[in-house]
């Protein structure tokens, strides 16, 4: 009989690429999502007789309950991700980004498997020329990467639990996303052809949703090695500043004019380069460049042609 997985928020930027691919490995895929976006990502699932869809609030308790019965495997992507959105709204920040993860670890029987998403925004401001890794210590800045950070610790706080702490995320998903770095600089450079960057020396880490979806289904695959531990999850190729992304974006979009702006500020503040090495040890290899999201983003900006897709 094939294992089932519950996924929160499964049909956000994220989930709308990892479901397909969990459904197409034969798991029996429940998500749970409030469709907050007004989205429909999910349709082409819905034929899938392995396929369950439950409207409704991560933050329910009793429904957490019935739904985690009978699951091999919990995938929590519910969140309000990113700075400025919980900024927006603290209460939801802390209530869906930490507190449900609360729940979930209290609800689950110690075989049940829980794989979690944070940020690495967590490692907060590095320090100059040194790798982030597993080991750092976390100094989030951001109430965003605060409470993900607490979320892990939760999480962790049982022995069947994974963490992979993602960098940022970019390329197409059904549930697009612009407001993400990558996703959000190439928009500016296929309809703007000009960007003025602040802070433009931060250097952060970079990842492909797809290969972030990847991840979780090694997880899956190789859970018991891995359990118990948290792993970074990016581009050992893509440790880059704003002004060197940009110097990326402008090798396939010649047109495009960027300057940097000697005022604004990150409202995450998020400055380090991280170390990916711990993950590829157990195996897991990203299969997409940045030079592959950047192609693919050209092409999809030639289709979207308005700024609905946000989460901000």
């Amino acid at each position: 009989m094939a294992s089932e997985i519950l996924v929160t928020g499964g049909a956000g930027y994220l989930g709308s690429v990892l479901v397909p691919e969990l459904l197409s490995r034969g798991y029996r895929v429940t998500v749970l999502d409030s469709f907050m976006f007004g989205q429909y990502t999910l349709s082409q699932s819905c034929l899938d007789p392995n396929f369950t869809v439950v409207k409704g609030d991560c933050r329910d308790r009793e429904l957490l309950k019935q739904l985690v019965v009978g699951k091999e495997c919990v995938i929590p992507l519910a969140a309000l991700v990113g700075a400025p959105l919980c900024e927006r709204d603290r209460i939801g920040a802390e209530t869906i980004n930490r507190d449900a993860i609360g729940s979930l670890v209290e609800l689950l029987t110690p075989e049940q498997k829980l794989i979690i998403p944070i940020t690495n925004s967590g490692y907060g401001i590095g320090e100059q020329g040194c790798f982030c890794t597993e080991e750092t210590p976390l100094r989030p800045v951001s109430l965003y990467g605060r409470v993900k950070v607490e979320a892990e610790r939760l999480a962790l706080q049982r022995k069947n639990s994974v963490s992979l702490r993602l960098a940022t995320v970019f390329g197409a998903s059904p549930r697009m996303r612009l407001d993400l770095l990558v996703n959000d600089f190439v928009y500016r450079a296929v309809k703007d052809r000009t960007l003025v960057v602040f802070e433009g020396h931060f250097k952060r880490n970079y990842i492909h949703v797809r290969d972030v979806a990847g991840a979780f289904i090694h997880v899956l695959n190789n859970f018991p090695a891995m359990a118990g531990q948290a792993y970074n999850v990016g581009l050992s190729s893509a440790n880059l500043s704003k002004l060197e992304l940009c110097a990326r974006i402008k090798e396939q979009i010649p047109g495009f004019v960027y300057m940097e702006a000697p005022v604004g500020e990150d409202p995450d503040k998020r400055d380090y380069i991280v170390s990916n090495e711990k993950m590829e040890r157990t195996g897991w290899q990203p299969n997409y460049s940045l030079e592959d999201g950047i192609a693919e983003l050209k092409k999809l900006y030639t289709i979207l042609n308005n700024s609905k897709f946000s989460n901000v």
